[in-house]
C-alpha cells in the first residue's frame, strides 16, 4: 500500500502538505524504506537545534544495483523532492545491500 504524502495529516494539526508539514528523521526514514525498498536506513538530524533543516542519510536499497552513483543519489532526491524544499543541508549516501555488508565488515 502507497501512501500520497498529500493526504498524511500531521498530528494536532490541520495541515494536509508536505510544505507545511514538520519533517522529521522518522518521516524521511519511513519515505524512503516504503518508495526505495531500502533495507537500511539510517537519518542523522546534523542541524544545531535538531530541526531537520540539515540531515545526513545512508540509504541500503537493491533498487542501487548497477546504478551509478549519480544515479542512486537522483532516486533518493525524486523520493524526497517534496522534503527537500525544506530542507538546507542534505548529505547522502547510497549502498547496494552487498556494499553495505562488505562496509561493515570492514
Amino acid at each position: 500500500m502507497q501512501l500520497d504524502i498529500s493526504t498524511v495529516i500531521h498530528e494536532g494539526s490541520n495541515i494536509n502538505s508536505t510544505h507545511n508539514m514538520a519533517i522529521t528523521a522518522d518521516h524521511i526514514r519511513d519515505k524512503l524504506i516504503k518508495e526505495l525498498a531500502a533495507v537500511h536506513v539510517d537519518v542523522e538530524d546534523t542541524s544545531p537545534n535538531r530541526c531537520a533543516a540539515s540531515l545526513k542519510v545512508l540509504v541500503v536499497s537493491p533498487q542501487f544495483e548497477g546504478k551509478p552513483l549519480l544515479q542512486r543519489h537522483r532516486m533518493v532526491n525524486t523520493c524526497l523532492a517534496e522534503e527537500l524544499k525544506e530542507i538546507h543541508a542534505f548529505e547522502q549516501k547510497t549502498l547496494t545491500p552487498e556494499q553495505w555488508e562488505k562496509q561493515k565488515s570492514q
